[in-house]
């Protein structure tokens, strides 16, 4: 399982050799370390946390937890199972014989070379804000009919329930509060890698504004 934190630049276009266009969102991928790892016997579970950025003040309990490593802005943490585990070229700065022992630990840094071109990815982000919308643009409802004594209704939502049981179901599409929640765009594939200045092209859009933290990670199907 390869994994990155990550923070969206903006969006542009690329030029195929065959001078197909190509719409990509730019990543921009710091150095990213690991923080702690948890083990099935102490744990209960296996996984690695990973930390990247930098935050000029901390608080003194997150200091103690980074110990001897920088003032880490973006924390996350990943499962990693038997199924998952990192190819000895996936972190970086190891050289082992056996994928088990390439396993990040402590310290260890993780950077844009953990992925080749052609790989697909799954990128999970905090969606833009919309504010307090209606169905029309929450849910993408075609409205009421404009005409024939249909009067202020164009773009509500039309009925919310029925007689029987005498209340609006849980789960009923209606207007409020739209975007600013965590969404995962799937199969991104990645047409650029630019290993210097640590940065990833994938095609197509992921979630949230320009400046905002990323999650990315390998995706098998």
């Amino acid at each position: 399982m390869k994994f990155l934190l990550g923070e969206k630049l903006g969006m542009t276009q690329i030029f195929e050799d065959d001078g197909t266009v190509v719409p990509v969102s730019v990543i921009k991928v710091e150095p990213n370390f690991v923080v702690q790892e948890k083990t099935k016997e102490k744990d209960g579970y296996e996984a690695v946390q990973i930390g990247s950025g930098f935050k000029r003040k901390i608080n003194k309990s997150k200091k103690g937890h980074l110990k001897n490593l920088n003032n880490l802005k973006f924390l996350k943490e990943f499962r990693i199972d038997k199924r998952h585990i990192l190819s000895k070229t996936e972190v970086s700065d190891k050289k082992t014989s056996s994928p088990a022992e390439a396993l990040p630990k402590t310290g260890d840094k993780i950077d844009v070379s953990v992925f080749v071109l052609g790989d697909t990815v799954k990128i999970t982000g905090l969606s833009k804000g919309k504010g307090f919308a209606g169905v029309m643009k929450r849910y993408n409802f075609s409205g009421m009919p404009h005409s024939h004594g249909h009067h202020h209704v164009a773009r509500h939502g039309g009925s919310i329930g029925q007689r029987f049981p005498q209340h609006t179901l849980k789960g009923m599409r209606m207007a409020g509060r739209t975007g600013g929640v965590k969404k995962t765009t799937r199969g991104l594939k990645i047409v650029r890698i630019d290993i210097e200045n640590g940065l990833l092209a994938v095609r197509g859009a992921v979630p949230g504004n320009n400046g905002g933290h990323l999650v990315i990670q390998s995706q098998s199907r």
